[in-house]
């Protein structure tokens, strides 16, 4: 199909994605160290910071430009043209590219240790909320591109034809930003920023962690869908195999808009303010997004089956045999998916009303965390880097065998790393704390052997992460010039459009639960009137 004029911001939010997770991989590695008893590598003063640059730089940095390059190629490739405007995808990148610079700068300098779900009265600089409110900013200037994008398309003669289902999953997922970002802006703008700047003297920290989380767990499938897109589109075409149901990938991506929002409190199940009623809402509506991804474990399963049957493979488990584990790409996938099931497991326990009472604040969080945005999100986007870059650049990847190693390597150290977190969760081992033993406490004494095991597993999944970097560096800087094949023209499914296909219809339904499950408890928390909190700066 060629190379297109947009390539080029591909390749920036590729390579800026690339120096992120470097970053953030370091500093996870000096997080997971400090937690075992005996070593401090972090001066204490420093946790916080270290802490807040992990997570905003792996939740929302690394994140966030891989998916917009990420939108770009399956949109460009998808639809055959160039996105409506070069101009625009200019200032969308700029403006995230300042906002993120704007935003780590006070982290950096400590002036910003507020975590990456930024809780007052915890307070930053407001550097940190402009910029991260720039940032934000610039990806719904990226989103209206790409819709306007596929409405180019459409009058392009193609009216009534069925979207591309990798395109089809980009309008979700960019349907499903635009009403989540309306929590955290209304956060920062009403919120986080006036406080920053000293024009209003308290805040109340119940109304911005309802504003939050109505953000944060919809975030999850900002990072997830577009996994979700590889998973459907890029797979089937490693195994040379029609996805086994077009039909339902898209109803997945329908369904994701649908539950992804009204969920956020079971994040905060331990807050006071908000009715026992409401909450229990939020966890049936929590156990309904489930639904969307037992159906992506179904139909991507059976897809790689009829794959491995056709090349031989026989018996009822037998036929995992002959699927293509020596191929990067395909691992990272078939992987991700793995762990990803454990995530899906474990998050069941969040979710719950009473369970979540027990896992709370502990290590069973990030070790869930790992699972997802760690497992599901980060290996994919790595694996399908060693199948893109070649075709963006031209040149041919450095070693498979590197490729195939770091794979398999994540793989592992995300079982060392992520199994012996959740254990410990159980057993009472809180996170986002300096000394996870309580000063030595007896009680903690028996955790020892697991901390060490986690850290051992965040080693691996560190030399996993330098491992990629020096496979991509190496394929940039050293790679054969070679002629890479550029995937065929995506084939544009046949048939009317329906229901399933109407992006207004589900939108419209969106809003609808949204208001449901948000309206009444937040006018509630406003009502209270509570006097609001001073801010407290950590450093």
């Amino acid at each position: 199909m060629g190379n297109f004029k947009d390539d080029v911001f591909i390749r920036l939010g590729f390579y800026v994605s690339y120096v992120a997770i470097g970053l953030g991989a370091l500093f996870g590695l000096l997080q997971v160290l400090e937690r075992v008893p005996g070593i401090r590598i972090i001066p204490a003063d420093k946790y916080y910071l270290s802490l807040t640059a992990h997570g905003v730089i792996m939740a929302l940095v690394f994140t966030t430009f891989f998916i917009m390059a990420l939108a770009i190629y399956v949109v460009t490739r998808g639809l055959g043209i160039d996105t409506y405007s070069y101009a625009l995808n200019k200032v969308a990148y700029g403006l995230v590219i300042v906002g993120t610079v704007m935003a780590a700068v006070p982290i950096l300098l400590g002036k910003a240790s507020v975590l990456y779900t930024f809780y007052p009265p915890m307070k930053a600089s407001p550097f940190f909320y402009i910029g991260a409110t720039i940032l934000v900013i610039g990806t719904w200037i990226f989103a209206a591109n790409i819709l306007l994008t596929v409405k180019k398309w459409r009058s392009m003669g193609n009216t009534d034809k069925k979207l591309p289902l990798g395109v089809f999953g980009v309008v979700a997922t960019l349907i499903i930003w635009y009403i989540a970002t309306i929590g955290v802006a209304i956060e920062m703008l009403f919120q986080l920023i006036p406080w920053s700047l000293g024009l209003v003297e308290r805040i109340d920290p119940l109304l911005a962690r309802n504003f939050f989380w109505y953000f944060g767990h919809p975030l999850v499938y900002f990072w997830l869908l577009p996994a979700y897109i590889v998973w459907y589109t890029v797979l089937p075409r490693l195994l040379n195999v029609k996805l086994f149901s077009d039909f339902l990938g898209r109803v997945v991506f329908m369904l994701f808009i649908l539950f992804s929002t009204p969920v956020g409190y079971h994040h905060q199940f331990m807050d006071p303010g908000i009715e026992a009623g409401w909450k229990y809402l939020h966890t049936a509506t929590t156990f309904f997004v489930f639904v969307p991804s037992l159906i992506t474990a179904f139909t991507i399963t059976a897809t790689m089956e009829m794959a491995a049957r056709a090349r031989g493979g026989k018996g009822l488990l037998g036929w995992i045999k002959a699927l293509p584990w020596r191929d990067p790409t395909f691992a990272s996938v078939a992987f991700a998916m793995i762990l990803f099931g454990f995530a899906g497991a474990t998050g069941a326990v969040n979710a719950g009303h009473n369970l979540n009472y027990v896992v709370h604040n502990t290590a069973w969080i990030p070790g869930h965390l790992h699972l997802t945005v760690g497992s599901a999100v980060a290996l994919t986007f790595m694996g399908v880097s060693y199948l893109l870059l070649p075709m963006l650049t031209g040149r041919k990847l450095h070693s498979t065998k590197l490729a195939l190693t770091q794979v398999y390597l994540w793989f592992i150290g995300m079982i060392l790393f992520s199994a012996p977190m959740h254990y410990l969760g159980i057993l009472g081992s809180p996170r986002r704390t300096y000394d996870v033993t309580f000063g030595g406490h007896p009680s903690t004494q028996g955790w020892a052997p697991l901390l060490v095991l986690a850290a051992i597993g965040g080693m691996l999944l560190f030399a996993s992460v330098m491992l990629f970097l020096y496979n991509v560096l190496r394929t940039l800087t050293s790679g054969a010039r070679v002629e890479v094949a550029q995937p065929s023209s995506v084939e544009i499914p046949q048939g009317s459009l329906g229901v399933v296909d109407n992006f207004k219809l589900f939108t419209a339904i969106a809003l609808l639960l949204v208001l449901m499950a948000y309206m009444v408890p937040t006018m509630n928390i406003i009502n209270l009137g509570t006097p609001g909190a001073p801010p407290v700066v950590i450093r």
